[in-house]
């Protein structure tokens, strides 16, 4: 199916642990990469359409550090902000809206409970639902493509098509695809996995994984993707987000 003929986003996603932003490749060997509320202000003033938080610390009190720190973005940052990890049901969606997000990403909790999506979906609406989906290339599985979770650690047993499908079908707004074969390898995004989700949801595409130069982002763009998100190359100022829309200009994508 098309996308929404709208202009694609760019968003910067900030991995945090324990009130820090980490990256690294395939969620391994994780390096400081500064102080998230400092980065979302930085991020705001040089133009992101929006922001992705996903909390990789799902202790409890990674929990609260979490909730604080979204709360101090949202005072500070006037775009969007997506929030993510450790989501499992409605309660927890309800905390984070509370604390000044304006998405929530569920993750592990949606596989583990699938109607958490028909519970939130129905108390919220679903704007404010994304699925966050880490998927890999299985062999045996009938799109090729499984589901993982744990940072990629472990499969879910899932065909991800077919989940990304019944996910949509019970309401979700959005979808936030992680490739993990291409995740902070700055080989490009994953094209075919972009296309092979592309064609069965008409939500918005959010394609995660893998940038390394502008012309990433227009790939992921031309195949589907309605919005375009990276976190090294941004955090260490390999790219910075006017270059990728200007790539995205001069190739003919339309961007903000």
């Amino acid at each position: 199916m098309a996308g929404m003929a709208v202009a694609v986003r760019v968003i910067p996603c900030l991995d945090v642990t324990d009130g820090r932003v980490v990256k690294g490749v395939n969620f391994q060997n994780l390096r400081d990469a500064g102080d998230p509320v400092e980065l979302a202000r930085l991020y705001g003033d040089s133009g992101a359409d929006e922001l992705t938080f996903l909390d990789i610390s799902a202790s409890a009190d990674g929990r609260a550090t979490t909730l604080d720190m979204v709360a101090r973005c949202a005072e500070t940052v006037f775009i969007p902000l997506t929030v993510g990890g450790g989501v499992g049901g409605a309660a927890d969606v309800d905390n984070l809206l509370r604390h000044g997000a304006d998405k929530v990403g569920i993750n592990t909790g949606a596989i583990r409970r699938p109607e958490a999506i028909d519970e939130i979906v129905e108390r919220f609406g679903n704007q404010v639902l994304v699925l966050s989906l880490d998927a890999r290339r299985e062999p045996g599985r009938p799109s090729g493509f499984g589901v993982t979770t744990h940072g990629g650690r472990r499969s879910a047993g899932l065909d991800a098509i077919a989940w990304v499908r019944e996910a949509c079908d019970r309401g979700v707004g959005e979808v936030l695809l992680n490739s993990m074969d291409a995740d902070g390898t700055t080989g490009g995004f994953d094209i075919e996995m972009i296309r092979a989700v592309r064609e069965v949801v008409d939500v918005p595409l959010v394609a995660s994984g893998g940038a390394g130069k502008p012309e990433d982002f227009v790939a992921a763009a031309r195949a589907g993707a309605d919005a375009v998100l990276a976190a090294s190359v941004f955090h260490y100022g390999t790219l910075t987000i006017a270059e990728v829309k200007q790539a995205m200009r001069d190739a003919g994508v339309e961007v903000r």
